[in-house]
């Protein structure tokens, strides 16, 4: 480096040749390693050691296979060259390899003119290293672009690593509300052990109840047999009185009458007694039956009760379990999707340390090089100034010939160029050269066709090289030919399509041009004190470059009354016509140039539109908002407008639009030939501003296997279709207050007439065009840069078509059917089921880096489904079965792989049919159900269209298989249509 400390060695100039070749020797293996011979050749080609040949030879040959053995090969034909080549490797070393020169021969490298040999004439080494500090200024922007692409690199991956982290606060939540269902399931199954508990208590009580009625029961029977018994003893009392009372009649004296009539008296009041206590103990018997009827009853009653409660309690533990499941489920798929996003993270925060050291990396080089090109522009100041020197001790030798000459004269004062008795001219008196800006070397390319003369592109010049002697007189009739310029206002894109040269003539002393009269000599005259011409630099006239950007400031007041336009987003906007008078007229606006940005000022705030690739609408209505000052910034392109034109003239088109859209709301039919579209529908838009409408597009239906027109009409442009999506929706919102039974019925009778769709909050409308705050130079202007609304519903989505040239591959949803199907499938000739790889874990790290990972299997963490194992099956020309989900869909359209997607709708019903196949795999009706509500949900946030299969189509497995043959056969022939990444 510049600021090292190097002992300086022996003087190069003073050693012999074979010192010299000696020195180059012995450091031989290292020149082998560090020396590029495509660098240093140019310098050995200037300074006439290497020819033409050699040069083909050491870069072409066959035989020399590494760069060591080019570089090997060179150093030999130098040493053919003896001193010559040996000294000019030196010196090509010390200007490619200064860190390799001071290893080499010890002394510090240098640019100035004396530590050169003299191989290479002042001018050529001059032109040289004037190349050499250009190549550096290109590396040294190539540098900067890649330290721009790494930041926004870096960037990117911390709106991934924040991305993550939102996902993995959302586990979290996901964790808390599993953790929390699991503490209200651990309560419900409490309350469901409390009411066991109480269940058994009612069986018991229960069976004391049974045990007391039988008790009653035998009681009762006991109390009959009791009374039958006492009925038998009285009748057969009653017998025996009666047959007494006959005897007695007969044969037993008066005194034993009167005795046995006193005993039947006796036993009469007994019966009496007893007959009158027999109906109380009756009715208390029966009563206490009564209650006991009762209570049976109504411990019946609680019973069946008890039984239904019991029925419900099994329901919700049934339904409680079920729900644990899917917890369960949920839980491992979050903790498994948490750490693929930890593995993600740390991969990223990797990169971003590589992509930081390689950041640091390229700011040394950069500085390096900074300070390289500053020594270099040092040196340049340093050649300048003695160039000047040069041009002024010349002119004070011309100076002394012209005095001869002034002498010899006799029309008085001349000055005679003494270069050649043939070419003479008159020059005006100019300004003394001075140093001017610098102008970057890219710049100058775009002259280059205009320019073909060498000398006179010495003459135009605006590198640093100093002009050849030959053109130094001949500026004169290039120069000054246009004196008047055109003042127009430009902005820092367009200074390379126009440069402003000033005016370095006096008005009070203009230039006198005398000519010979005897002879073809011209004679300039000039002023004692003026500089002679050839000292004089100018920069040249404003020249107009075909196909660059000029920006023009006039006041722009109803600017759709001053000019008027035509075009669209495929051919551009074209200035169409221009008031005679206008503000337009007056700063030099002309048809056919293109309008490819407008600034103007709305609400104390300057705001930008690019209308480069707008359509007619957009552009009519930007032009619309300007009501004072605006720049408009314009492309001449008069061959294209005048195309666009008489295709306008000759009908082959309507508009310079052309444009395919995604329909995302149905809209009916409607007067003045409005087209009836359905949703998800392809349109292509072939004007925005059709005649004598205003909110209307004209647009053709697409033919789903060929980019023809079905039928063509009118559509509601973007902001009508919004407005009836909205309708639309507020309309299904109504339908929500049925039944949910019933509106869940109808939408799946009918067609699906709404696809909301929304554009991200950070990024602008793709079919709007965009607006900028020039002051914040943000996108968010929410309040006058939006235009006309600040709704991000999209009934419109841009899409653009695909041809894939070979078989697509096929997935089939919800997956937990497509797991069952997919085997099915795969059976058939041309079909092939996609395999996972084992991976090791470098190889799985690599792949998640290059986004090659498609899923993670379940039997393993390195078991996975890559994008290699698709592309094999489809190198074979037949369709690849993926046992995938939707995760996978983005993935393979960024390797320009377009799946043919079927989902296959399900219901209670078609369920059923599937009973047998979900209990093999240990699933049931409930998780098919679920499994395809989740899915069909997030089926409308795909990027391209898919096919569904109407639960009531299909009446068992085998039908549902041949309807899937003949929808992927019809998928094969029909245009992809795919929707760019709105977020």
């Amino acid at each position: 480096m510049a600021g090292e400390s190097v002992s300086e060695g022996p003087d190069l100039k003073e050693m012999g040749e074979e010192e010299l070749w000696e020195l180059i020797n012995d450091n031989r293996h290292r020149l082998s390693l560090g020396v590029r011979p495509c660098i240093v050749i140019p310098y050995l080609r200037q300074a006439r050691v290497l020819t033409e040949m050699d040069e083909d030879e050491i870069l072409s040959s066959h035989n020399l296979t590494n760069r060591s053995m080019r570089t090997s090969h060179m150093m030999d034909l130098l040493r053919t060259q003896g001193r010559n080549g040996a000294v000019a490797l030196l010196e090509s070393l010390m200007i490619h390899y200064p860190t390799l020169y001071t290893q080499i021969t010890g002394r510090k490298p240098s640019s100035e003119p004396s530590r050169f040999s003299g191989l290479i004439k002042y001018s050529e080494l001059t032109e040289y290293l004037i190349r050499a500090v250009t190549g550096m200024q290109n590396e040294l922007r190539e540098a900067r672009c890649e330290a721009g692409r790494m930041s926004a690199r870096c960037a990117s991956l911390e709106s991934e690593i924040q991305q993550i982290m939102e996902q993995e606060e959302k586990s979290r939540t996901l964790q808390l509300e599993y953790e929390r269902v699991h503490r209200h399931l651990s309560s419900l199954q409490r309350e469901v052990t409390q009411l066991k508990d109480e269940k058994c208590d009612l069986y018991v009580r229960y069976t004391a109840a049974i045990e007391e009625k039988s008790a009653l029961s035998l009681r009762l029977h006991d109390l009959n047999l009791q009374v039958y018994q006492l009925q038998t003893e009285l009748q057969k009392a009653q017998t025996e009185n009666d047959f007494q009372k006959r005897r007695s009649l007969r044969s037993v004296p008066l005194a034993e009458a009167s005795q046995l009539q006193e005993e039947v008296r006796s036993l009469r009041c007994q019966l009496v007694k007893i007959e009158k206590l027999n109906p109380a103990h009756q009715d208390i018997l029966a009563q206490d039956l009564a209650e006991a009827i009762d209570s049976q009853v109504e411990l019946a009653s609680q019973l069946g009760c008890y039984r239904e409660e019991n029925q419900q309690m099994h329901r919700e533990k049934q339904e409680l379990l079920d729900q644990n499941e899917c917890l369960t489920l949920q839980v491992q798929q979050l903790t498994l999707d948490c750490n693929m996003h930890q593995q993600k993270s740390t991969v990223i925060q990797n990169q971003m340390r590589e992509l930081q050291t390689e950041r640091d990396q390229a700011y040394l080089s950069r500085n390096e090089a900074q300070t390289q090109i500053a020594c270099i522009l040092a040196e340049k100041d340093i050649l300048r100034s003695q160039m000047m020197e040069l041009q002024e001790r010349a002119f004070i030798v011309n100076a002394k010939h012209s005095k001869e000459w002034q002498s010899s004269n006799e029309r008085g004062v001349g000055w005679e160029c003494p270069i050649s008795s043939s070419e003479e001219s008159s020059f005006p008196n100019r300004r003394r050269l001075r140093r001017m800006k610098p102008v970057s070397p890219l710049s100058l390319s775009s002259f280059a066709p205009q320019v073909e003369d060498p000398l006179a592109s010495s003459v135009r010049s605006r590198n640093v090289e100093p002009p050849s002697p030959q053109s130094l007189r001949k500026r004169e009739g290039t120069l000054y030919e246009n004196s008047s310029l055109e003042t127009v206002e430009t902005d820092d894109s367009s200074l390379d399509d126009f440069e402003i040269l000033p005016r370095v003539l006096s008005e009070d002393k203009p230039p006198l041009r005398q000519h010979a009269t005897g002879g073809t000599k011209n004679v300039y005259s000039l002023h004692k004190n003026s500089i002679p011409p050839f000292l004089m630099r100018s920069r040249q006239k404003a020249v107009r470059i075909s196909g660059r950007v000029v920006t023009i400031a006039f006041q722009g007041e109803t600017l759709l009354s001053q000019i008027a336009v035509v075009g669209g987003n495929k051919t551009g906007v074209f200035v169409h016509e221009v008031t005679e008078g206008s503000a337009a007229h007056t700063v030099g606006i002309t048809h056919g140039a293109q309008i490819v940005e407008m600034r103007y000022q709305q609400d104390e705030r300057a705001l930008r539109m690019v209308l480069e690739d707008s359509t007619l609408e957009e552009a009519l209505w930007a032009l619309g908002q300007v009501m004072g000052l605006c720049h408009l910034s314009l492309r001449p392109r008069q061959d294209d407008y005048e195309a666009l034109v008489q295709q306008l003239q000759e009908s082959e088109m309507s508009s310079g639009d052309s444009f395919y859209v995604r329909v995302n709301v149905t809209i009916p039919a409607g007067p003045k030939g409005t087209l009836t579209v359905s949703c998800n529908d392809i349109l292509h838009v072939t004007n925005t501003r059709p005649a004598d409408t205003e909110d209307s597009w004209y647009a053709n239906q697409v033919h789903p296997c060929q980019l023809l027109a079905l039928h063509s009409g009118l559509v509601p442009n973007y902001y009508r279709a919004q407005r009836l999506l909205i309708r639309a929706i507020e309309e299904m919102n109504l339908q929500m207050s049925k039944s949910q039974k019933e509106w869940h019925m109808e939408t799946q009778q009918t067609q699906k007439a709404v696809r909301i769709v929304s554009t991200g909050r950070q990024g602008r409308n793709p079919l709007w065009v965009s607006v900028e705050n020039e002051k914040t130079k943000s996108t968010e202007s929410d309040k006058t840069s939006a235009p006309r609304s600040c709704l991000t519903l999209m009934p419109y989505t841009p899409v653009t078509p695909h041809f894939p040239p070979i078989c697509r591959p096929v997935l089939l949803l919800p997956s937990i059917l497509g797991r069952i199907l997919d085997k099915k499938v795969a059976g058939w000739q041309g079909f092939e089921l996609c395999e996972p790889e084992m991976l090791s874990s470098s190889d799985h790290a690599a792949r998640l880096q290059k986004s090659e990972l498609l899923e993670e299997c379940e039997q393993g963490r390195n078991c996975c489904y890559t994008l290699q194992s698709v592309e094999k099956v489809m190198k074979k020309g037949i369709h690849c079965v993926l046992p995938l989900g939707l995760d996978c869909v983005r993935r393979l359209h960024r390797v320009e792989i377009f799946p043919i997607i079927i989902f296959i709708g399900q219901s209670a019903r078609s369920a059923r049919k599937l009973r047998s196949k979900l209990h093999r795999l240990n699933w049931s009706e409930e998780h098919l159900l679920v499994c395809s509500r989740s899915e069909e949900t997030l089926l409308d946030k795909l990027p391209c269209l898919y096919h569904r299969v109407a639960p009531d189509s299909w009446c068992d497995q085998t039908s549902l298989l041949t309807r899937l043959r003949t929808i992927i056969w019809e998928e094969q022939k029909k245009i992809v249509w795919v929707e760019p990444d709105l977020w």
